[in-house]
């Protein structure tokens, strides 16, 4: 299935004769998933074992397993870490943010601008992390 992003499916809906026309045209497109299933998803598309994946994040691998197994709700701040450590692209970090209920990447905000920056260019966790401090930003963990 070719994937499409959310531009694409935007256009497609101004352009839909109806709503009908455009959900069952769709259909395929729309993720109906958890937090916890949004990053089994997204970690299956990944070659990169948890065990790695915790160092990458910052995060212990006991509380990456409570995560994938839906025990624990990760912050703002652990989700982006997750974020980082999946190298997820800009528009599967907003969509985890928006599924576990926490504001998305504000590109006007300094802070969020630095993190966006970051998950964009594929920066090491750290590297994020010194930049927030040198900006006086609070860092990510």
């Amino acid at each position: 299935m070719h994937v499409k992003s959310t531009d694409d499916l935007g256009q497609e809906l101004m352009e839909a004769p109806n709503i009908d026309s455009y959900i069952r045209a769709h259909e395929p497109f729309f993720l109906d998933l958890s937090v916890t299933e949004l990053l089994e998803h997204i970690y299956a598309k990944k070659s990169i074992s948890k065990a790695a994946l915790a160092r990458k994040s910052g995060m212990s691998e006991v509380y990456l397993h409570q995560v994938f197994s839906g025990r624990r709700k990760p912050s703002r701040n652990r989700l982006l870490c997750l974020c980082v450590g999946l190298e997820t692209t800009l528009e599967e970090t907003q969509r985890l943010l928006k599924q576990a209920g926490y504001a998305q990447i504000y590109l006007r905000n300094k802070r969020d601008a630095i993190i966006s920056y970051g998950i964009m260019h594929h920066t090491p966790l750290n590297e994020i992390n010194d930049k927030l401090f040198d900006e006086n930003e609070p860092t990510l963990f």
